[in-house]
Order: C-alpha cells, then sequence, then structure tokens
C-alpha cells in the first residue's frame, strides 16, 4: 500500500479530542494528506477513544491514520499504519503482530539506522530533526549531511521531521523528500485550516 505523505500532519498530546477532531478537520481540509496520532502520556482506554473517533473522522476524507507507538490500539483501531521509534518494539517483531497491509513507519537520526529500517521492512521513514523543534523535548537536530547521505542510502520515502516552516521548505524540497511532517506550524497555528494550505503551497511551489 503506497500513501501520500506529502503533508505528514503528528497531532499534539495536550488536545482533548473534541479540539483534536476540529483541528484535524480543518487541516485535512486545508490539505493534509496523512494523519500521526501521538499520545505518548494518555491512557489506553483515552489513547483507544480517541484514535476510533479520529479514523471515523478521516474516513470519511479518506486520509490514512498512523498510530504512534501503540501497536495494540492500532490493531484495534484498524488505522492505516503504526509508526515506531527506536526505543519501541523493534520492526521485525512489529511485522509478525500487524497484517500485511499495515503500514509500518520508523524514526530514524542515523544512515545505519535508516538502512536497518528499511532491511527489516519499514515501508516509510521519519527522519529528524532537520530544524531545531520545541514540539518534541527529546529531538535532536541531525548532524549537518545526514539527511542527505540516508535520502541516498534508501529507497522507501523518507519524511522529514522537526522545526520544519514555510521558509525552510524550499531548502528541503531539493533533497528529494518524500513528505513534511509538521506539528506545531498546524496543531497551534490560529487557523489550521490556513496553516496547512500555506504549507501546501510552499511544498507544491
Amino acid at each position: 500500500m503506497s500513501l501520500n505523505y506529502t503533508l505528514y500532519l503528528v497531532t499534539e498530546e495536550s488536545l482533548a479530542t473534541e479540539e483534536l477532531l476540529d483541528i484535524v478537520e480543518k487541516a485535512v481540509k486545508g490539505g493534509v494528506t496523512i494523519v500521526q496520532l501521538r499520545e505518548k502520556k494518555s491512557s489506553g482506554k483515552l489513547f483507544y477513544e480517541k484514535a476510533k473517533k479520529l479514523k471515523d473522522l478521516l474516513d470519511r476524507y479518506q486520509i490514512p491514520l498512523i498510530i504512534n507507538d501503540r501497536i495494540d490500539v492500532a490493531l484495534a483501531v484498524n488505522t492505516a499504519g503504526v509508526h515506531i521509534g527506536q526505543s519501541d518494539l523493534p520492526l521485525d517483531a512489529v511485522r509478525k503482530i500487524v497484517p500485511e497491509s499495515m503500514i509500518v513507519g520508523v524514526s530514524v537520526s542515523t544512515v545505519e539506522e535508516a538502512k536497518m529500517a528499511e532491511i527489516n521492512g519499514a515501508d516509510y521513514i521519519g527522519v529528524g530533526a532537520v530544524f531545531p523543534t520545541q514540539s518534541k523535548d527529546d529531538a535532536t537536530l541531525l548532524p549537518e549531511g545526514t539527511l542527505e547521505s540516508i535520502i541516498k542510502q534508501v529507497t522507501i520515502p523518507v519524511v522529514a521531521i522537526g522545526g520544519i516552516k514555510h521558509h525552510n521548505i524550499q531548502e528541503l524540497r531539493e533533497k528529494n523528500i518524500s513528505g513534511f511532517a509538521i506539528v506545531s506550524g498546524i496543531v497551534k497555528a490560529d487557523n489550521p485550516l490556513e496553516a496547512a494550505e500555506a504549507f501546501r503551497k510552499a511544498i507544491d511551489r
């Protein structure tokens, strides 16, 4: 299953369910092509309830939902995919649990991690942080040249994440990136619809 990773929205933990649904719907209307629900601190029950409602919403727009970390939630809600980090369940183990049709993305920050992700069956990789970011406390800025090296070494789609703003998208567009993952630039915008539209305009330019 190939997905359109162009404008990849990653949600913020702190949002109440109704607010989350409202922001995501506006963002999708503005041009978001895929959504990842990221809930690091939520209980399993709350995560599941948010995921179920979000999937119902996104199904109406035919936009795929990816679940961060929680394979059980992804399976329970039957989402398009799951996204794992380096400290989560290993990719080869995840592949044994999820159906073949489920997309699995992996966060990487080195060429070695990227190559291993591809070898072990990742459908795409999230690479970052490409720019300084406030959205993720533990995000480390990629050393110069790492993103370019990763893109050269893998054949699966590369989604850039971390500190992406309208003014630095051009810099990334020249690097053969498959997608641009945005968190606060859309989620914390006064108008998520207009924010998404502006990102799409910058990407498609």
